[in-house]
């Protein structure tokens, strides 16, 4: 079933309201874009026998004022060689096709009624769709500016995230190359033999300052 049940109700629809108790805008637009074409080409499909159907009766009108023009001419020449007979017959004749006249007369003016309103309607019609188009238009704009708003702000958590994750690398290998400074400056150090030359350094320091104080004596007696 259709959005729309008559043709009015798509001339005289509210677009925004539409989109705005649909669940998916996108898809209603899409559906009642869908549905303005196919209205639009059968009132142009109507419009099109109308049409055929006024230039028929626009033929038949002629064809029968012809006839009637005729049996005029009849009448009179029936009346110029005094048969009035024939005259009367002929003018019967004419008043007939005269009936037929006002009937598709009548047929030609409602046919021709009935094309201006078709044609009132395919172009309010037309200017629906076209408003249509455009709001299909306006939503997919509006789509495709917040999915590139979304993948960009998506790229700059990435990037912050990933500019962290370097500077903590960057951290992280300064750390090791001063831990390996530090452990290249301990190679090949005994941990015994450091402690072994503390403490003789600590004996030479006494043996020095007995000597030292030993020739202060020796000055002061001199």
């Amino acid at each position: 079933m259709g959005i729309f049940s008559r043709l009015s109700d798509i001339i005289n629809s509210n677009l925004n309201s539409l989109l705005d108790r649909a669940e998916d805008p996108e898809k209603m637009i899409r559906l009642i874009i869908q549905e303005m074409e196919e209205t639009l080409v059968e009132v142009r499909s109507s419009s099109a026998r109308v049409i055929a159907d006024k230039k028929d009766a626009e033929r038949r009108l002629g064809r029968l004022k012809a006839e009637a023009m005729d049996w005029e001419t009849k009448a009179r020449l029936a009346l110029d060689k005094e048969r009035e007979d024939l005259a009367r017959a002929a003018i019967a004749e004419k008043q007939s096709i005269d009936d037929e006249v006002a009937v598709v007369e009548k047929e030609f003016v409602a046919l021709d009624d009935h094309l201006a309103h078709l044609s009132e309607e395919v172009g309010q019609l037309q200017q629906k769709l076209n408003d249509a188009k455009a709001k299909q238009k306006a939503l997919l704009m509006r789509q495709k500016t917040v999915s590139t708003r979304m993948r960009t702000r998506g790229q700059l958590s990435r990037e912050q995230l990933t500019d962290a994750f370097e500077k903590f690398e960057h951290y992280e290998r300064r750390m090791d190359t001063m831990e390996s400074q530090i452990e290249a400056d301990d190679l090949g150090r005994d941990p015994k033999q450091g402690l072994k030359s503390e403490i003789d350094s600590l004996a030479k320091d006494d043996s020095v300052n007995e000597a030292l104080e030993k020739l202060r004596k020796d000055m002061k007696q001199g």
